[in-house]
């Protein structure tokens, strides 16, 4: 019966995924091409200013969701109230402290550190402003989307991610006949389209589930304990921030903006591709949750094995056609392409690969609770992407891939340190793990990349589109060949096969 929710929230995911991707893609080239790839630049340098203030409302919103989903698995709603009402305090308390720190070292950073030009050094603090206040809206409608996912209501996740993406793309027609500054035009609509999902989000928790009612609540030692769990995933958002955001800024620093579009046309893909490969892993992070939680572990170990082979597997089969194709896809995407940007994406997409693995591994950490010790290496591991590109670019002058792949390597290690922690906190069985997820992937993987090799060395046509549509069919086409001989079990096999016979 779970496996099957699994699978029919993972539906209603792809469906928001597939909606959100085209929305995402286009309004992306559209805004490029409107504001310039300076202004562009600008505006990814400074959303991510705010981003990288606001590290403390991740490290919240893993420990909301988790705190959630042990209640609902432990079927205790007035456990649940409690830690819906005392995480809603929590985080506006996060908002007043990011509000603080943005407007203070974050506008200082701005001002007197980011490499901007002079003339749009007010439509920069202008942006600025807006993404702090969009920012502020995100941190309190947490507890808000937590208890959505922890509930499983994916339905009605994908509902109003679907309308978020529609009024983007509204926002993004308006800059095409109003504003004369179209950069800070685009910010106040943003902030504005962050606002009315906000409230939406909250309407309907008021309404359906009786937990989101917020009552005034302090228990001292409730209260200590999320905030030493938020705490300890507090420094590991901390690390993430600084590769994703923090690599932007240190890119920015030794080649201006103009690196910065690139950066952030990359990161765009990213997000898409994100929701692409985290969908599954939505839909079954609550059940490996509640099923530490009810303490039956062999489940836990299953659906933890499950979701990171299928992650990769679905990675691997969005990511290829790319990968082959990504030269004819940003020239049909973008009217203007950054310099680096075909170099970025192709690196990203092997760090996504690598990282597809390792979402089920961090679930299972953080259903433990004893994540202490795992933030804080995993987290220094992280972390040192930016020193090491600091140094690298400054030192050896590096060109600007270097920061990728350092990130290629980091992902590698962080993936086997994960595996150690969760051995230690939840007996997990690294040999299985090793034996039922890694050797399939890397078969999987070899053998993909070897007949494709042999595949395209042996067919070239003229025709661009043609070329592009042949491609992606082999691709597709000899991957899931290849994932159903050697990367499935006969009873995964089994599995899918009736999902897809159910919905036919």
């Amino acid at each position: 019966m779970s496996s099957s929710k699994i699978a029919k929230n993972s539906m209603f995911l792809y469906i928001r995924m597939f909606l959100i991707t085209g929305v995402t893609l286009y309004t992306s080239r559209e805004v490029l091409n409107l504001l310039g790839v300076s202004d562009y630049g600008i505006y990814n340098l400074v959303a991510g200013i705010v981003a990288m203030v606001g590290f403390f409302n991740s490290a919240m919103a893993t420990a909301t969701q988790r705190y959630l989903s042990f209640d609902i698995g432990n079927n205790d709603i007035h456990k649940l109230s409690k830690t819906f009402s005392i995480s809603l305090t929590i985080h506006f308390g996060i908002a007043i402290l990011v509000l603080l720190l943005a407007e203070t070292i974050g506008l200082w950073y701005v001002n007197c550190k980011m490499v901007l030009p002079e003339d749009r050094l007010y439509a920069a603090n202008i942006i600025y402003q807006f993404s702090v206040f969009s920012f502020f809206v995100k941190i309190i409608q947490v507890p808000y989307n937590a208890l959505i996912i922890a509930r499983e209501r994916m339905k009605v996740f994908a509902f109003v991610s679907i309308l978020e993406a529609i009024l983007k793309l509204g926002a993004v027609f308006l800059l095409f006949s109003f504003g004369t500054d179209k950069l800070i035009l685009y910010g106040f609509l943003s902030f504005i389209v962050v606002l009315l999902i906000r409230v939406i989000y909250q309407i309907y928790c008021r309404k359906k589930f009786v937990e989101s009612k917020f009552k005034l609540q302090y228990d001292k030692t409730y209260f200590k304990e999320l905030l030493i769990y938020s705490g300890w995933n507090l420094f590991g958002n901390l690390a993430a921030v600084a590769r994703g955001q923090g690599n932007n800024l240190v890119l920015n620093l030794f080649f201006g903006t103009i690196i910065n579009a690139a950066y952030g046309v990359t990161m765009q893909v990213q997000s898409a591709l994100r929701v692409f490969v985290n969908n599954f892993q939505l839909a079954a992070n609550p059940q490996i949750i509640k099923s530490y939680a009810q303490n039956d572990l062999q489940r836990t170990y299953r659906l933890i094995f499950q979701s990171s082979k299928f992650s990769f597997f679905l990675t691997l089969l969005i990511i290829l056609p790319i990968w082959y194709n990504i030269e004819f896809i940003l020239n049909i995407w973008l009217i203007q392409v950054p310099k680096y940007t075909n170099d970025f994406i192709r690196l990203l997409l092997m760090v996504m690969l690598i990282d597809s693995m390792s979402g089920s591994l961090m679930t299972g950490v953080q259903a433990t609770g004893k994540i202490k010790w795992y933030q804080i290496i995993v987290g220094t591991l992280v972390f040192l992407n930016l020193p090491i590109s600091y140094f690298l670019l400054k030192v050896f002058f590096f060109p600007p891939t270097i920061v990728f792949k350092v990130m290629i390597v980091v992902s590698v290690i962080t993936l086997f340190f994960r595996l150690y922690f969760l051995k230690k906190t939840l007996y997990f069985p690294v040999f299985h793990y090793f034996k039922k997820v890694l050797t399939p992937i890397i078969l999987v993987f070899s053998l993909t990349i070897t007949v494709l090799f042999y595949v395209f060395s042996l067919i070239h046509v003229e025709n661009l589109w043609i070329n592009f549509i042949l491609r992606t069919l082999l691709i597709v086409a000899i991957n899931i060949s290849v994932v159903t001989l050697l990367g499935l079990t006969k009873s995964e096999k089994k599995f899918i096969k009736n999902i897809f016979l159910r919905k036919i």
